[in-house]
């Protein structure tokens, strides 16, 4: 489910305030999940069944609950990666996605892919 409008009334037209969304490329998007409009879901994120997206979804992200939390990061491939959700002291992280052999790297909060196989 998208919203359009940030603070939607039935009574009142709004159609003034309509606010755009943007879904990346890859992006899943859980059954029954609520996204609130003016969100951007980041590239290959995935958002779990059942949440409600309030903030802006990373790439490779993944989100759960209401209101929909970062709990961590997936491959292209929708598995799940062995990453901390935040790196510490400026280090880098990396792991293989276990389906695709693909490399994925940690660096300043973000995931991005690093090789082909």
């Amino acid at each position: 489910m998208f919203t359009n409008v940030y603070n939607p009334r039935s009574a009142i037209a709004r159609k003034d305030e309509y606010r755009d969304t943007l879904v990346s490329k890859g992006a899943t998007l859980g059954a029954n999940c609520t996204i609130v409009c003016s969100v951007t879901i980041g590239k290959y994120s995935f958002v779990g069944a059942g949440s409600v997206v309030t903030i802006h979804v990373p790439d490779y992200a993944l989100v759960l609950g209401v209101p929909a939390r970062h709990v961590g990061w997936m491959s292209e491939h929708g598995v799940r990666l062995k990453l901390p959700l935040k790196n510490k002291n400026g280090s880098a992280f990396s792991a293989k996605c276990p389906e695709t052999r693909i490399k994925y790297q940690l660096l300043d909060s973000l995931v991005r892919k690093v090789d082909c196989g």
